[in-house]
């Protein structure tokens, strides 16, 4: 049984989880695809379907200043809450469990799987995790217990509770802030951008270490007012220190007919925020512009340098600058 809803004398669920507050009849499904109403029971119906199991570096999450050069298990359902236009994750974040075969993956087997083959923990991702929140909830807490990270790449789109209570087990998490005004959210994802930053806030005010991820879309989120006040909210709400991710769009799902970002628009975004102070701006879905390595911000020096996902020299010590010593944001050991 799912948690966060109401039911009521008809039969019919209202799901507490995400800012949707979804209406759903008995019978049917809510906008995220696996949330299920069992004759006035709400069924999370995705517990443990993990059809995308994969061993992939920490900076393909992209998490750039979590124990870089370590290696994941990550995994990825179906299913979504948010209807984005430009998914890039589509054959996921759209699917159904119908037809996927048995892809169902216990906690006591996930356990083992977390540490085979150098990894550090789990990764939930490719979907959107957190429209499977009891397994997470479970999964992470033995997770922890066992030695393992425990990771969320989200789109950060849920309801104040559950979400604190996905904090109280998450090591990391990348945030995906795909725009920001309230009419790109309404228009492009079918969300709401408020929800998205007050999550953010709270990860970063716990503890979890964050990284933001901004997927520039040509013409609709890449003006100098929307990214310019997203600057102000990262340095204001969260801090100057946590990683931002411009990431390159490519053309996609219903967004076929929209051109791949110029690599001048990226590297113009990312000399306005280092004009406006942030300190850890990375470039990314795009190679060849020297935009993806970690500088000292007080000395200059190159700390890590990366190739695509890979972190192959790591001039830290004790989360350190090697040269000046100067304290770096993130998790190095």
């Amino acid at each position: 049984m799912a948690r966060y809803f109401k039911k009521t004398d008809d039969d019919t669920v209202f799901c507490e989880l995400c800012p949707h507050h979804c209406k759903i009849p008995d019978g049917s499904y809510g906008i995220c695809g696996v949330r299920y109403n069992k004759q006035g029971t709400l069924i999370a119906e995705g517990y443990g379907f993990y059809p995308a199991v994969h061993l992939d570096p920490i900076e393909k999450k992209p998490l750039n200043h979590f124990l870089p050069g370590s290696m994941i298990l990550s995994l990825g359902s179906v299913g979504c809450n948010l209807t984005c236009k430009h998914c890039q994750n589509w054959s996921l974040a759209r699917s159904k469990m119908t037809g996927q075969g048995n892809k169902i993956l216990t906690i006591d087997e996930l356990l083992p799987l977390a540490l085979e083959k150098g990894s550090i923990g789990v990764a939930f991702t490719y979907n959107e995790p957190t429209i499977d929140f009891e397994y997470i909830m479970e999964a992470g807490k033995r997770l922890r217990k066992n030695g393992s990270k425990v990771i969320l790449v989200t789109n950060g789109y849920l309801e104040k509770d559950p979400w604190n209570d996905l904090m109280g087990i998450t090591d990391a998490a990348n945030i995906d802030v795909k725009g920001f005004t309230d009419g790109f959210y309404k228009d492009i994802t079918g969300g709401s951008l408020g929800p998205v930053l007050r999550n953010a806030e709270t990860a970063f005010n716990r503890g979890v270490h964050i990284e933001i991820a901004y997927l520039v879309i040509p013409g609709l989120n890449d003006d100098d007012r929307q990214i310019s006040e997203f600057l102000e909210w990262t340095q204001m709400s969260l801090s100057r220190d946590v990683p931002i991710h411009f990431n390159r769009f490519h053309p996609d799902h219903r967004m076929a007919d929209v051109p791949p970002t110029p690599p001048e628009t990226l590297m113009r975004i990312r000399d306005m925020a280092k004009e406006k102070g942030s300190k850890n701006i990375f470039i990314g879905n795009i190679r060849g512009i020297g935009s993806n390595d970690t500088f000292c911000h007080f000395c200059g020096k190159k700390l890590i340098s990366r190739d695509g996902f890979w972190a192959p020299k790591v001039k830290m010590q004790d989360g350190r600058c090697r040269f000046c010593k100067s304290e770096i944001y993130g998790v190095w050991k």
